[in-house]
């Protein structure tokens, strides 16, 4: 049996520029995993997800997981993944050993509040077909085939921060100059020690779930009408990334948190909030702590001074029914 495996990330700043050409750092997050096993077999087979499976106990338990997952689950992006993988190998000349497989595959990467679950399935899908026909796809192509797979296959809304981050893992630093992804197909990357970073905490609601492209769409469309103040306030979202990386470099864990305020300040003004949000915005910056969105809605990420301030984050929260954590990033 081979495996593949990808793990959460959250945006740590500069999001969402990163769809625009612009800037982001970015955090892999392993407490949370997607996991995807190949098994040799006469034909090709995906078995889904015991939580995949079409039973329900009523109609509203339908009504309500559809409301908070959509209509669409991970067989479709495993599929996209395999086809964007196959056509990888014919345009590069390789030749796939004639050999099949069963596809399974789990993963307790909360979905649809912006960790970046849908993306991590197609990474880990990528790794178990690189691994399955022993064929390398360099680093940093990985991250444009991933997103392919979502946007070309699958027609969802999506920058590279995510797939950059799953593939490299850790830290990241990310420059997404126009110039350098059309000569050359790819960014920047720069990894950064995570022992350099302060304490950070994510916090989330699965009650918030919800189809992130569609809500990146709110931007998408001001920059196609090509909107001033939107322009402009995504290049100043790209800025933070570059001052949070001196930030994090000279360990000014003060600067860091503001410029996390400001992150998510700047991105209330081009983008609604919904109040559910907004709440634990506010909730967790009410503790002491700096807090912005980890992507795109549904889960928080910042930055806390000591123990006393996570125990009341823990409580706080709570009170909203958010779950916190302490990201595991390395």
């Amino acid at each position: 049996m081979i495996e593949g495996f990808a793990f959460a990330r959250a945006g740590l700043l500069g999001n969402p520029s990163d769809g625009y050409f612009g800037k982001v750092i970015a955090v892999s997050i392993k407490n949370f995993r997607a996991r995807l096993a190949l098994e040799d077999s006469p034909d090709i087979r995906i078995v889904p997800s015991a939580d995949e499976e079409e039973r329900y106990g009523s109609l509203s338990e339908f009504a309500e997981k559809v409301g908070l997952y959509g209509y669409y689950g991970a067989v479709r992006l495993i599929k996209a993944a395999m086809k964007k993988f196959y056509e990888y190998a014919l345009s590069s000349g390789v030749v796939l050993p004639r050999k099949n497989f069963t596809v399974r595959f789990t993963s307790d990467i909360p979905r649809q509040i912006g960790l970046g679950g849908s993306s991590a399935i197609i990474t880990a899908t990528m790794r178990a077909l690189m691994n399955f026909y022993e064929l390398t796809i360099p680093i940093e192509a990985q991250p444009g085939l991933i997103l392919g797979a979502e946007r070309d296959e699958l027609d969802i809304n999506a920058g590279l921060q995510d797939r950059v981050t799953q593939v490299y893992e850790g830290c990241l630093y990310m420059d997404f100059d126009r110039d350098l992804l059309r000569d050359r197909g790819y960014g920047r990357y720069e990894r950064l020690d995570a022992d350099l970073l302060p304490p950070l905490y994510l916090a989330y609601k699965p009650a918030l779930g919800k189809v992130s492209g569609r809500v990146l769409n709110e931007i998408r469309i001001k920059v196609d009408r090509g909107d001033p103040f939107t322009l402009e306030t995504l290049k100043k979202l790209a800025g933070l990334a570059d001052q949070g990386r001196a930030a994090i470099l000279e360990q000014d864990h003060d600067r860091l948190s503001r410029l996390i305020n400001e992150n998510f300040d700047l991105r209330r003004s081009i983008m609604t909030i919904h109040p559910a949000n907004q709440e634990m915005i506010d909730t967790a910056r009410g503790c002491g702590a700096s807090s912005h969105f980890a992507g795109s809605g549904g889960s928080i990420l910042g930055t806390f001074k000591d123990e006393v301030m996570f125990e009341r984050l823990l409580e706080e929260l709570g009170r909203l029914g958010a779950i916190v954590v302490k990201p595991i990033v390395f």
